[in-house]
């Protein structure tokens, strides 16, 4: 089992700042948000070892959440929870904060979130196909062609790319620099994109693979 270790925040937005060559870098602002262990779980009373976190600072929460919340001595209205393995579950304890000083700089970092939602899209904008000609006359400017299987009277093969619903999935993308870490305002700087819209849920851990 290998140690997961996450931090939630939020994506805040781009900007672009300048390295130590003075090449400039887009990068990706994340406001962490305030992480408290909210459980911890051992082999023996659950099956495996992991430790719980809560986030997402709300009003009012529903009773169980906030008994939950009352078992951990955690007295924020923390609405949402995420779980991260990890091999020893002795360095953390109940109402422990999890902050910026888990990443440095120059360390990669793996960031998950949920990307942007497109809709119902076609197979152009969705797979980027090519589609038909685009002559006059032509009814296919946009179509994905031939999608049945002349061997089976029309039946359509599994996985066949067509027209669907595109995005608002899960996604990650591995080996993020981190340009920056600014403590004293909970912001991480990290080179390049992340899926997901301003103000979105961004999980961030250690990378697992390193290109």
């Amino acid at each position: 089992m290998k140690d997961r270790l996450l931090l939630v925040g939020r994506k805040v937005g781009m900007t672009q700042l300048f390295d130590k060559d003075n090449r400039l870098l887009p990068v990706t602002v994340v406001l962490a948000e305030p992480c408290v262990v909210s459980q911890i779980k051992t082999a023996e009373t659950d099956g495996y070892m992991a430790v719980q976190l809560a986030y997402g600072v709300k009003n009012k929460v529903t009773a169980p959440v906030a008994g939950h919340l009352k078992k951990a001595s955690v007295g924020e209205n923390l609405s949402c929870f995420k779980e991260f393995t990890t091999d020893d579950v002795s360095a953390f304890s109940l109402g422990q904060s999890l902050n910026t000083d888990l990443f440095a700089e120059g360390q990669l970092v793996d960031a998950v979130a949920v990307s942007k939602g497109k809709g119902f899209q076609g197979v152009v904008f969705r797979y980027g196909f090519g589609g038909g000609r685009a002559t006059h006359g032509s009814m296919s400017h946009r179509r994905g062609g031939s999608y049945g299987h002349f061997r089976r009277m029309g039946h359509v093969i599994k996985n066949q790319k067509m027209p669907g619903h595109m995005g608002c999935v899960r996604t990650t993308v591995k080996n993020l620099e981190v340009v920056k870490v600014l403590p004293e305002k909970r912001l991480i700087v990290l080179k390049g994109s992340l899926p997901g819209a301003r103000g979105g849920f961004v999980f961030l851990r250690k990378a697992k693979s390193v290109m």
